[in-house]
């Protein structure tokens, strides 16, 4: 009994055991799970961070990733979308190869676990049996035994005792022999009882338990190999996809290197460089001069108030776009300037003044108003920032600083020439179609084609003239095409003198009630309108004839576009006289012409012109 109790024991140590195991490994596996669920998570956070920060279709934040920074910053958010990727490589790789495996292996090792000790049971069960049944045999044979001497013990009594009748001892003797055969019996049995159970020992002790633990034994080195294996595995999941983890970063490092701040700041003054030139600078006024100061600011008030109320042609200010003025005003505004003619010099050689005669652009605002000006107006920016608040602008991109008209003109050029490439195309196409219908009637009617044809014709041909109009605005822009009336061109240098601000500030008026850019047309977007009757109509206008000659008194420098520039003895043509204002417009040749002071000049006008 010692033994059963002890294999027993073992039995239950081993069950424990193995159990424990079990458990381990199912502690793994829901480790691994927790694990894949944890880069999964983090994967997921990654790419919704990625995405979150990925510049939106069709918006501002787009038009920012032009700049190496940026680009570099988005590759970064590209390489870690790639970096999450891995991470869920990480997770499929231990679910299938792991979690899966093991889950699977867990369940037939419960199986083969549960036959082992089955069969452990099972033969403990036998070899206890075998046991009972020899205890009841030996048991038995121990009874018959006593049986036997107490049958025998009382036939010898009944034998030696003389009063018993001779049949009493007969029948003690044959009770006597009864009980040893039957004693015989139970030794026979007993002892082949005992022979059977010391087999059935032998083989339970040394083949059926000890190969029953041998293969618990194997199941369990199975387990801890198969543990083993999967850590090892776990390792090599990370492992082989950190070559692909170290690309991603190398690509960042890669797009940081990439980043070129010259060239981000060259884009940046190609974005906003306005096509505008500088102010000129502030000039000194001299207020020991009483006589003279009297006449620059009441010339200067003149021309400010004039300013406000009169468009101006060709300069760098705002003025309205003059073909949308009436004819009638237009040629109104076509007359000398407005400011008084510098006095002449006091002797025959303009040598004998220091500065030379003051040209009408040299008449600046006090200082003070200046300052006001300049602390009261608009910083620049503001004027550009308005550029994408405002709606629809006009076709031309008028509204635009020359600059930045110049490359949004470029843009529309090249998008015209893409859209008449794509009809070409698709004419080339159906008049392949066409022929192959021609050759082959029963493919198709060939009739069918020509209507789509005739529309590709006049799209195409529609497509060319916007290109052609859009090219001739980017060609004034560029300066490659002759304004169509330089006269207003020449002029714009007046004006812009008596309103020196609007070219030195982004002015309140640049925006609209709307918010948009309402910057009026400057010197180089006067002339940059679709061609219309209107422009036919001055197109046709011949230049103003000439109505006498003059002569150069003194040497005067024409320093503004609406000047001109003579020399002391110089004949020129008179093509308008003075019309009370000191200024007496001339021509040199068919490109020349301009405004003098008439005290410069002696004017011979012819008499028929006169009377006229």
């Amino acid at each position: 009994f010692f033994f059963f109790d002890s294999l027993q024991d073992q039995f239950d140590n081993l069950e424990k055991h193995t159990q424990w195991g079990i458990d381990v490994l199912e502690k793994y596996i829901k480790f691994v799970k927790e694990r894949t669920e944890i880069e999964l998570s983090y994967a997921k956070q990654l790419r919704n961070l990625s995405k979150k920060y990925q510049p939106k279709k069709n918006s501002k934040e787009e038009e920012e990733y032009r700049y190496t920074s940026t680009r570099a910053f988005l590759a970064t958010l590209n390489e870690m979308n790639d970096y999450a990727g891995q991470h869920e490589v990480i997770s499929e790789n231990m679910t299938s190869l792991i979690t899966a495996e093991l889950t699977r292996y867990v369940q037939e090792l419960k199986q083969e676990r549960k036959s082992h000790f089955h069969d452990g049971r099972k033969a403990q069960q036998h070899i206890e049996t075998c046991w009972k049944q020899l205890e009841a045999s030996k048991r038995r044979f121990e009874r018959d035994c006593k049986e036997a001497d107490r049958a025998q013990q009382y036939f010898e009594k009944m034998d030696a005792d003389i009063n018993v009748t001779k049949a009493d001892v007969e029948k003690a003797r044959q009770q006597a022999q009864l009980r040893h055969q039957m004693a015989e019996d139970s030794k026979a049995e007993y002892s082949s009882t005992l022979q059977k159970f010391n087999s059935e020992q032998h083989e339970h002790y040394y083949t059926h338990i000890p190969n029953i633990f041998q293969k618990i034994q194997e199941m369990e080195e199975r387990r801890i190999v198969r543990i083993g294996e999967s850590m090892k595995t776990f390792a090599e999941v990370d492992r082989q996809v950190i070559p692909i983890i170290g690309k991603c970063l190398d690509e960042i490092t890669k797009a940081a290197e990439s980043v070129d701040h010259k060239n981000d700041s060259q884009m940046v003054i190609e974005a906003f460089k306005s096509g505008f030139e500088p102010p000129g600078d502030v000039e000194f006024e001299d207020f020991t001069q009483p006589m003279k100061r009297t006449v620059s600011e009441s010339s200067l008030s003149n021309s400010r108030g004039d300013g406000k109320s009169e468009p101006k042609f060709g300069s760098k200010s705002k003025g309205k776009l003059w073909p949308f003025i009436k004819k009638n005003k237009l040629m109104s505004l076509l007359t000398s300037p407005h400011q008084p003619p510098p006095p002449p010099p006091a002797s025959a050689s303009p040598s004998a003044v220091p500065n030379g005669p003051q040209s009408p652009k040299q008449q600046k605002e006090p200082l003070s108003h200046r300052f006001n000006e300049f602390m009261t107006s608009k910083p620049k920016i503001h004027c550009f920032r308005s550029l994408k608040r405002g709606g629809a602008g006009p076709e031309d991109f008028s509204n635009l600083p020359p600059e930045q008209r110049r490359k949004k003109l470029q843009q529309k050029v090249d998008e015209l020439n893409r859209d008449i490439q794509k009809e070409m195309d698709s004419r080339d196409a159906l008049t392949k179609m066409k022929d192959v219908y021609i050759k082959n009637p029963q493919m198709g009617d060939a009739v069918s084609v020509d209507h789509r044809l005739a529309e590709l014709g006049q799209n195409i041909e529609k497509l060319r003239l916007e290109v052609q109009k859009f090219e001739g605005w980017l060609a004034e822009v560029e300066g490659r095409l002759p304004a169509r009336t330089e006269q207003p061109r020449r002029q714009s240098g007046v004006y812009e003198a008596q309103n020196p601000s609007g070219v030195n500030s982004c002015a309140q008026d640049r925006e609209s009630p709307d918010g948009s850019y309402t910057e009026e047309q400057s010197q180089e977007t006067e002339m940059k309108i679709p061609a219309t009757d209107f422009d036919d109509e001055f197109d046709d206008e011949e230049p103003l004839p000439t109505i006498g000659t003059c002569k150069a008194l003194y040497t005067f420098e024409g320093q503004n576009e609406g000047t001109i520039s003579v020399a002391e003895g110089e004949m020129l043509y008179v093509i308008e006289e003075d019309k009370g204002d000191g200024w007496t417009r001339i021509r040199r040749n068919e490109d020349e012409e301009g405004y003098v002071p008439t005290s410069y000049v002696e004017v011979y006008l012819d008499k028929n012109a006169k009377g006229a």
